[in-house]
């Protein structure tokens, strides 16, 4: 009999235990997991100490997986069908990731495509779909018009050693781009440079908040993975027309700033939420993935690979900030 990890409660301890398949419903296919990922988001539900999982317990948690089509009720996917499945309410109002077998709406997943592997697509995750999909809004701000990302400056990602802003730094590498890595781990400097990152940034210069509203320009964009004061100094040391593909607040939720860095530089707040990002646009950046990032980058990506058994130790080690790239979780 398959297997899941279930919470029983909110912030309750979680249980490795049998969890019999049920019927599918019209428009369902039914997912041999092979692998999902451990997500800061995930690491908030899993531990409580985020109100992430909206759906009835018990529940088994995980944003992410990666398998086989095991059986299907859905014409979009048939039987033995390698897909990937992130967003769309799963491991928050539906069941997720962390299971041997899950059922699915075929509406919630994309094909695995071609160049990718199934362990592949989970060392990127949400994390490196919700990476991809800002630089993506990077390359394709009007700012930068015919000029590609390689030849318009430096472009500062925040977060730099966590699981997104890893798969952001190493895309920029691989797009010739001056990624400046802001962290504020330094046993973490020759890992990002490892990745491609051009130099180090103390997390510091940005973190306490502009000084004042509009402070030099130093940047001709930025992914930004930690929100809060540090998304306002950015703002306000854009270049002229640059953007800011923003996704997290791990650094907060609020954010204090003023209109000038828009109206007198004509900056750019660019939102990227990867969870209900249309399925067009979703492949489209599996597609990049697949098409930009090699062998080699996937492992240095890696951070940890884990077992079911040890979600719980490992969620605990990401939200104290003792993990770098991904946590991949081995189904």
């Amino acid at each position: 009999m398959p297997r899941a990890l279930f919470l029983d409660e909110r912030g309750g301890t979680l249980q490795l235990r049998d969890a019999p398949d049920e019927s599918l419903a019209d428009g369902e296919v039914r997912v041999q997991v092979a692998y999902s990922g451990l997500n800061y988001k995930d690491a908030l539900a899993v531990t409580g100490r985020g109100k992430i999982i909206r759906g009835d317990f018990p529940f088994a948690p995980g944003i992410d997986l990666a398998g086989t089509v095991a059986e299907s009720a859905s014409d979009a996917f048939a039987e033995g069908d390698e897909v990937i499945g992130t967003g769309w309410g799963l491991g928050e109002e539906r069941p997720g990731g962390y299971a041997e077998r899950q059922r699915v709406p075929a509406s919630a997943l994309v094909p695995l495509p071609d160049g990718l592997t199934l362990r592949q697509a989970m060392i990127a995750g949400t994390a490196g779909l919700t990476a991809t999909l800002a630089v993506m809004a990077l390359d394709e701000h009007d700012f930068y018009g015919d000029a590609d990302l390689a030849e318009v400056g430096e472009i500062v990602v925040t977060g730099a050693s966590g699981a997104a802003g890893s798969v952001a730094v190493t895309l920029l590498a691989a797009a010739g781009a001056e990624g400046v890595a802001a962290t504020g781990s330094p046993d973490a400097h020759d890992y990002l440079r490892d990745l491609g990152a051009a130099r180090i940034l103390d997390r510091r210069e940005l973190s306490g908040g502009p000084e004042q509203p509009m402070q030099s320009a130093r940047w001709a964009g930025a992914v930004d993975a930690v929100g809060g004061d540090t998304l306002a100094t950015l703002l306000s040391q854009m270049q002229r027309h640059a953007a800011v593909a923003s996704f997290g607040n791990a650094g907060g939720h609020e954010l204090h700033t003023t209109v000038f860095p828009f109206i007198l530089r004509g900056a750019s707040l660019l939102g990227i939420d990867s969870n209900t990002c249309p399925n067009a646009r979703r492949r489209t950046a599996w597609q990049h993935l697949a098409r930009t990032l090699t062998d080699a980058d996937y492992d240095r990506l890696t951070g940890r690979v884990v077992s079911l058994d040890e979600v719980s130790r490992a969620a605990d080690d990401v939200l104290a900030g003792r993990t770098r790239g991904r946590v991949l979780v081995r189904v």
